[in-house]
């Protein structure tokens, strides 16, 4: 879900909710100003005229026209009061003459309203007063409440938050409906690179009717799997060619360099050059076996043969295999086996793949070292790890010794081909698993981890 609002989808909609939200606080503000700054201009001219009507009258006129100016308006908005030259109260609905109200007939406003007699305690609503100087010297004050003005305002409120939710509730459900069909065509995409992440470059990004973006963004990356296919395919196929006819010379020369060899008695300077050049000869023919190896382990129909197997009784096999070749090194070749459950996966390309790993560690272990092999189950499928007192791998070089005849410069003095870790590489690749490489100056681990290897 979090990831589905992260969508281009819900972000374009939440950025116009905002926007919207926005804009519709300040026009919807600008309307309550101006409808209260016109109710209060003619609320202040109502009260203003009216205060300068009543002090025009006569004193029994005018106490009847306030009695009607109070008792005519039902919701008790309307309040006058009587005041002596000194401010005491004489008569009316207000009780107290506020000091800062001035006695010239403008109109104030009091935000905290007057002392009333009509209504239980003070009545604290805010209102418009306006207090005029009668003929006798008495004060006369009359205010009217500005509760219809606020209400507007609560009404205008109201009606912004009313308009927000019908806006931000259909976008947010709107934006989770209509990021389903993208998002779903999003994690169609993914499933269809994770093969090709593992080397099937024959898969295809599934390709829609509708001809919009993401149709058009997986047209490209096709067109261009086609052409990278079809340039891997080229260069593997003649690499293997190569790698296929150079074998049969190859075997021929060392035929022939053996048989020129019992010609010559041994322990000869000739049987010793020769013996050199088989040496060589040898070599070459095993790195045309690794390369070809590699290759057919490149193909994924290989698939096909997969099973159930015990990957402990694998693991016993290979320390059973090395341990002696470890003796004979003075090295440690130690097990750590815990239960571990069955895994589906071909039994000879995982045998094959660990013994790399073990004789590599043995090989780049000195004399006296140690080499571990420790397993340890976990939820998402278990692991192995290959673990020597060898020189390690620098962290720069860690990523480059998977490739094909890469070594590093502490072993280029050690015999092999620099194709043992491409093998294991390409059987990991072939299985889902991942080979990750880490360790120290102190010493390398390589470890394998097989938590693809049930959805093979």
């Amino acid at each position: 879900m979090t990831e589905r609002w992260r969508s281009t989808t819900a972000r374009l909609i939440m950025i116009y909710g905002v926007f919207f939200a926005l804009w519709g606080g300040v026009v919807i503000g600008l309307i309550y100003w101006q409808a209260a700054s016109y109710l209060g201009r003619v609320s202040d001219e109502l009260i203003g005229r009216q205060a300068a009507y009543f002090s025009m009258l006569d004193e029994p006129t005018r106490l009847r026209a306030l009695k009607d100016y109070d008792t005519l308006e039902t919701r008790r908005l309307n309040a006058w009061g009587e005041f002596d030259a000194r401010g005491n109260y004489l008569s009316g609905t207000i009780t107290a003459l506020p000091s800062h109200v001035p006695i010239n007939g403008a109109v104030a406003l009091l935000p905290e309203g007057v002392s009333r007699n009509d209504v239980s305690g003070n009545d604290h609503g805010r209102v418009r007063a306006a207090a005029v100087r009668l003929r006798d010297g008495r004060v006369l004050m009359i205010t009217r409440d500005t509760s219809i003005v606020d209400r507007i305002g609560t009404i205008v409120l109201q009606a912004l938050l009313w308009g927000l939710s019908l806006t931000v509730i259909p976008g947010f459900l709107g934006g989770w409906l209509l990021s389903r069909g993208p998002w779903r065509r999003v994690h169609a995409i993914r499933d269809a690179t994770l093969p090709i992440m593992q080397g099937n470059l024959a898969q295809r990004l599934p390709v829609g009717r509708r001809g919009d973006e993401l149709d058009m963004l997986a047209g490209i990356v096709n067109a261009m799997l086609d052409e990278i296919e079809r340039l891997l395919g080229e260069v593997k196929g003649v690499c293997d060619n190569i790698a296929h006819d150079l074998r049969t010379p190859l075997t021929r020369l060392r035929s022939r360099l053996y048989r020129l060899q019992q010609q010559f008695g041994e322990g000869s300077e000739e049987a010793a050059a020769i013996d050199a050049c088989m040496i060589d000869t040898d070599a070459l023919l095993d790195r045309f076996r690794a390369l070809l190896r590699i290759s057919e382990l490149e193909n994924q129909r290989r698939r096909i043969g997969f099973d159930e197997v015990d990957l402990g009784e694998i693991l016993r096999e290979v320390h059973a295999l090395y341990l002696p070749l470890a003796e004979d090194r003075g090295q440690q070749l130690a097990l750590e086996l815990p239960v571990l459950p069955l895994i589906h996966a071909d039994r000879h390309l995982l045998l094959e793949a660990l013994s790399n790993l073990v004789a590599n560690a043995i090989k780049f272990t000195p004399s006296g070292g140690r080499v571990e092999i420790r397993a340890r189950p976990a939820d998402d499928g278990p692991w192995v790890d290959v673990v020597d007192s060898g020189p390690g791998i620098p962290p720069d070089q860690r990523d480059a010794v998977i490739r094909r005849f890469y070594r590093t410069e502490s072993s280029r003095s050690t015999p092999g081909s620099g194709l043992g870790l491409s093998i294991v590489s390409a059987i990991a690749r072939l299985h889902g698993y991942t080979l990750e490489i880490a360790g120290s100056d102190r010493g390398a681990q390589l470890s394998l981890h097989c938590r693809a290897a049930r959805a093979v």
